[in-house]
């Protein structure tokens, strides 16, 4: 019976031991797959462009009221201020000059509903002077402006919407001013370019009643009284 159980636990006994150097090679090989494959999950996606904002006017449910508004800057280059910033060109932009947060502010005389911001920026022509993260604060003014949205950007070339609706309410925001603040930049680059802001308050129905609404830029161009 002796040489029975060594028979039989022999095999059993000598199998585990029978490559230990395959056994140890294999978490190696396995590891940088690992880790290239934990990079590539971690790299977060570009940021997608936004429809122009045109577009979004001639559906008639908004409207641009940037003209209403008073607008400052914490600082900015000579030529490369608000002007710039409102001048429906594509091609300029506002460049700050000084620390962080660079800030523009977007003051009305009333309280305002306002539904929606839409910022232009271009990494492929602007790279380090892209804004990476961006804070929104609304109030009555300086001194009681309170965050609703933040946001982080990869890479963003074309137009980025950014929603005021209140969570709980489904409504669109009432303020007095608004302050977009760029926190940080691609590459930690110090100043900031942004090339266009636009702020859009939703086109109130007819109190009359409801008519369909002029879509056509003919239509448009009649539609209010200057």
């Amino acid at each position: 019976m002796a040489d029975g159980e060594n028979v039989a636990f022999l095999p059993y006994q000598f199998e585990p031991e029978s490559d230990p150097e395959d056994a140890a090679e294999e978490p190696r090989e396995l590891r940088p797959q690992q880790e290239v494959s934990e990079r590539r999950m971690a790299t977060p996606s570009k940021t997608p462009p936004g429809a122009d904002p045109k577009q979004l006017e001639r559906t008639g449910t908004v409207r641009e009221i940037g003209s209403q508004a008073v607008w400052s800057l914490s600082s900015c280059k000579p030529g490369f201020g608000v002007d710039q910033l409102r001048d429906d060109n594509l091609e300029t932009y506002w460049q700050s000059d000084g620390s962080q947060p660079h800030l523009v502010n977007i003051q009305f005389r009333r309280r305002t509903t306002v539904k929606m911001l839409c910022i232009y920026a271009d990494y492929k022509s602007d790279e380090s002077y892209t804004p990476s993260k961006i804070s929104v604060r609304v109030g009555n003014n300086f001194h009681n402006l309170q965050e609703i949205r933040q946001l982080e950007m990869v890479e963003p070339s074309g137009w980025i919407h950014i929603s005021l609706i209140n969570q709980r309410t489904n409504e669109p925001i009432s303020t007095f001013m608004i302050q977009i603040a760029v926190l940080a930049n691609h590459q930690n680059g110090r100043d900031t370019h942004m090339r266009q802001i636009k702020v859009y308050t939703p086109v109130e129905e007819s109190s009359i009643g409801k008519f369909p609404r002029c879509t056509t830029v003919d239509f448009m161009m009649y539609r209010t009284i200057r």
